[in-house]
């Protein structure tokens, strides 16, 4: 998988989020629930789009920890109620592959700049 679809891949995610979210209870549990998820989801994204090598060397771990705070409120909402569904499980599912492949691209990046400072 390229950068491109990477970035298209994320901020599909983003959309999903969005979109699941309409669905839930309009009280104080669905809406503070909605603020967080949709952040961490369109932090993912956003910072994925790094302009600079350095920039996404360190940006990276930034979109593995949003990723990763994606899927614990994905949990939140289908252990709490406020949404079930194959939707629902389909996101659970894109969190769980996002943050292995960010983590995967931390780990490379991480190798790398050892490598080079080796040299």
């Amino acid at each position: 998988m390229d950068r491109k679809e990477l970035q298209q891949r994320t901020k599909k995610f983003h959309v999903d989020l969005i979109r699941i979210c309409e669905g839930f209870p309009k009280n104080a549990a669905g809406f503070k629930t909605a603020k967080q998820v949709i952040r961490s989801a369109g932090s993912v994204g956003a910072n994925y789009r790094a302009k600079s090598a350095a920039d996404f060397l360190y940006k990276i771990e930034i979109v593995l920890e949003e990723e990763d705070e994606s899927h614990y409120w994905l949990e939140v909402i289908k252990d709490a109620g406020l949404q079930s569904g194959i939707e629902l499980n389909n996101l659970i599912k894109e969190a769980n592959e996002l943050t292995a492949i960010f983590a995967a691209t931390d780990k490379t990046n991480k190798t790398k700049m050892q490598q080079s400072k080796n040299k």
